[in-house]
């Protein structure tokens, strides 16, 4: 009884599953035998080289591509059955600057997936719009049209708008990747307190930003390194990036340089 009682616990703790998955965009192969186990309150780090797979990982976790082979399992179902509990933003969100959304419109859309078909929002999803506005401290702002935000405020209201699904996972690609230096410490503290409610997924170039926010880092170059740790040996690096790597390390937090 008791081996069964610690293997009912460890299924209740797992919230994404991927066994062998392989992906192929046509005749090009994307991913290879990846297996990952992603637990409740994980705050896992995924980096890795352009073209290496990380975007395709996400969107296969998010149900947007489906794998060659292999079996995807996210909150026990698949994908796309999942796809309410998983908030996710993208690398590129296309944006016309002078469309007249405001930022409470945006966030709104959010809320597309509770509404009935030509019913008009409730009270109650403009409450939950506005506690994500709060959550992100972009309340403040959400007349203001999103064309007028500068980069960082526009990633918070991203963030915002997929916190207003409701999510028990939050998937972020490189959403760090136009955003200043400072802006990316209170960006990253940010996600430190959203993880006390919900699972954070985050893809980045910057190892040296996530060795100190994250809890788990993988290292991905279509091939998946990972061993459930933030550790990142200078082996698992050479191996990730196919070529000589120096670790530099003054204090915290770590940088990596290519020696080429």
């Amino acid at each position: 009884m008791r081996a069964s009682s610690e293997s009912d616990s460890k299924m209740t703790l797992e919230i994404v599953s991927l066994k062998d998955v392989w992906v192929h965009y046509d005749n090009v192969l994307a991913l290879e035998n990846i297996n990952l186990s992603i637990n409740k309150s994980d705050f896992l780090g995924i980096i890795g080289p352009n073209g290496g797979g990380k975007t395709t990982l996400l969107k296969v976790i998010v149900g947007l591509v489906g794998p060659s082979r292999g079996e995807v399992r996210v909150f026990g179902d698949t994908p796309e059955r999942s796809r309410r509990q998983v908030g996710y933003v993208p690398q590129q969100v296309q944006l016309d600057r002078s469309f007249p959304a405001s930022v409470q419109d945006v966030v709104l859309m959010g809320r597309l997936g509770h509404a009935r078909p030509f019913r008009q929002f409730t009270g109650e999803d403009k409450k939950i719009v506005w506690d994500c506005l709060e959550k992100v401290e972009m309340l403040n702002l959400r007349h203001r049209q999103i064309g007028r935000l500068s980069e960082g405020q526009r990633q918070r209201v991203y963030i915002a708008r997929a916190l207003a699904t409701e999510p028990k996972m939050l998937l972020l690609d490189e959403p760090t990747a136009s955003i200043d230096e400072p802006t990316q410490k209170e960006f990253f503290e940010l996600l430190q307190d959203l993880k006390q409610n919900m699972s954070v997924i985050l893809v980045t170039h910057d190892i040296g930003v996530i060795s100190t926010y994250v809890d788990k880092i993988a290292c991905l170059n279509r091939r998946l390194f990972y061993h459930g740790s933030k550790e990142i040996t200078p082996e698992m690096l050479q191996e990730l990036y196919q070529c000589p790597v120096e670790i530099l390390a003054h204090g915290v937090p770590h940088r990596v340089l290519k020696e080429h």
